[in-house]
């Protein structure tokens, strides 16, 4: 349902694709690997958001990506991130990791670190708009209680509160009890995503469940409340953005 006053446009968890590889079970929200769909090929400069899944013990193996920052948030598991720069790092529920991939592009990698429970992750990218930009990895592990009835703002632009993006972006976390209210404002050339991680919630008046999301592609204020515990993810980024490396046709 699209909202044409402050262009929010709802999407329900049954509408966004369903990717299930046996060891793991995922739902991509943009145009992704072997899924592709012209009407969510992302928002400006956000250009993927999956929820991943992945059973005890399971890889997804060293692979590449240049020109973006992929962006990590883990819900549930112990999370394992290794890279072709001798990185390595354990996060827990509530954790944040930003990899910053340069043009000559690297390698990274996602395992489930127990043996036993399964794991879930948020990732997403964001486009940088930076040339010359070096292979970095940032880690910071979060608490519930940093996130309680407020946002917090897990990544930023340089100089402002989570680890630092190279672009014009913002990625904030909360965890709503059962009186919590919440509102964000995305202000003109500002659009982004709301993503409902557990529980339920009422956006605008509109009801919203696990799983379901808010596109937002212009000037809108959301107005977030619920009467249960409830967690979400949002994104802000820039509409309109100068593109650089592949996504701008230099390889």
């Amino acid at each position: 349902m699209r909202d044409p006053r402050r262009a929010v446009t709802i999407r329900e968890a049954a509408t966004i694709w369903h990717e299930e590889g046996g060891w793991f079970d995922a739902r991509w929200h943009f145009s992704f690997d072997r899924y592709r769909d012209p009407e969510n090929d992302g928002i400006g400069a956000l250009r993927v958001f999956n929820d991943d899944r992945i059973v005890a013990g399971a890889e997804w193996p060293l692979h590449p990506h240049q020109d973006i920052e992929s962006n990590t948030y883990v819900v549930s598991g112990h999370f394992l991130h290794a890279d072709s720069l001798g990185n390595n790092g354990r996060l827990q529920a509530g954790a944040a990791q930003v990899m910053t991939f340069s043009h000559e592009g690297d390698l990274h990698s996602e395992k489930n670190g127990s043996p036993h429970e399964p794991m879930r992750f948020i990732q997403f990218w964001i486009l940088p708009s930076t040339r010359g930009l070096t292979t970095t990895v940032q880690q910071r592990q979060y608490t519930l209680e940093d996130r309680i009835d407020r946002w917090l703002q897990i990544m930023g632009p340089a100089g402002t509160e989570g680890l630092d993006l190279a672009q014009d972006a913002r990625a904030l976390v909360a965890h709503l009890t059962d009186a919590g209210r919440l509102e964000h404002t995305y202000t003109p050339g500002r659009g982004g995503y709301l993503y409902v991680i557990e529980g339920r919630l009422s956006l605008n008046g509109d009801q919203l469940r696990t799983g379901d999301a808010a596109k937002v592609t212009g000037e809108a204020t959301l107005e977030v409340a619920t009467d249960v515990a409830a967690e979400l993810i949002l994104i802000d980024v820039p509409l309109e953005f100068e593109a650089v490396g592949v996504w701008a046709g230099e390889w």
